[in-house]
């Protein structure tokens, strides 16, 4: 039976919450009593959320792209916030493109992609556990998308880095299980939603609050998915078709 979670009172670690679904989030957890400790890359951005939002409690400028930066918000955190029981990896970035260019160095921007979207998720998950696990209740939120099912062939790294944290996130969720750790570990498929990342890309897009909404709603339902809007429609194509699953994405 899933037990319920409760964000009230509790110190939550939000990385990219300056923006796009993140800042949804600050708003929504202010709403649950949670406090949030938000990181972002943008040190201004940081600043003014922190002075601005009471819910905010504390603040971080790191750039997830860095070796290390992960490592500094984990010590960070060890430090000044050990009450800290829910880690919620939202951050990323996606390059879109053909890597099939003649002459295009793309080594550079692969690696960044892959430092922000998987690198620091895993790095911040394994280097907290020592905190959460204290707790008798804590939370791992990664949130992966519906392109870690069916890839865009225009974002083939942003897809493969999606595939990777779902792939780690459940692997985790049992390592936890095994080592009695009583932390919930949750991972939130998402759709197409209206933030910056999405720009490009000209159809319709779920509302970020409404996302961010979903994501809190799956979290205290105890749930070890959350699928959402769309991606539960790609889920379901997926299982019966997996090649009807990848046509569709590639038409967009």
């Amino acid at each position: 039976m899933r037990q319920r979670f409760d964000f009230n009172s509790r110190k939550v670690l939000l990385t990219g919450a300056t923006r796009g679904i993140g800042r949804a989030l600050v708003d929504r957890l202010a709403a649950r009593g949670a406090l949030v400790l938000a990181t972002g890359r943008d040190p201004s951005a940081v600043a003014l959320l922190v002075r601005d939002t009471p819910a905010v409690l504390d603040g971080m400028a790191a750039d997830l792209g860095e070796i290390g930066a992960a490592q500094s918000i984990a010590d960070w955190v060890k430090v000044r916030h050990p009450d800290t029981s829910v880690v919620i990896n939202n951050a990323a970035i996606m390059n879109r493109g053909a890597l099939t260019g003649a002459g295009q160095d793309h080594l550079e921007a692969i690696s960044t992609e892959i430092a922000v979207n998987l690198r620091a998720p895993l790095a911040l998950s394994v280097a907290l556990l020592p905190v959460l696990h204290r707790h008798s209740g804590a939370a791992i939120v990664n949130v992966t998308s519906g392109l870690a099912i069916a890839p865009r062939p225009d974002a083939a790294v942003y897809c493969a880095t999606k595939a990777g944290l779902r792939s780690f996130t459940r692997a985790l969720r049992d390592q936890c299980r095994r080592a009695l750790y009583p932390i919930q570990v949750t991972e939130v498929v998402m759709t197409l939603v209206d933030t910056g990342l999405t720009a490009p890309v000209a159809i319709r897009k779920y509302p970020p609050e409404r996302a961010a909404a979903d994501l809190v709603r799956g979290v205290e339902a105890g749930l070890e998915e959350v699928w959402v809007e769309k991606a539960k429609h790609l889920r379901l194509v997926h299982r019966l078709s997996p090649k009807l699953a990848y046509r569709i994405m590639r038409a967009r």
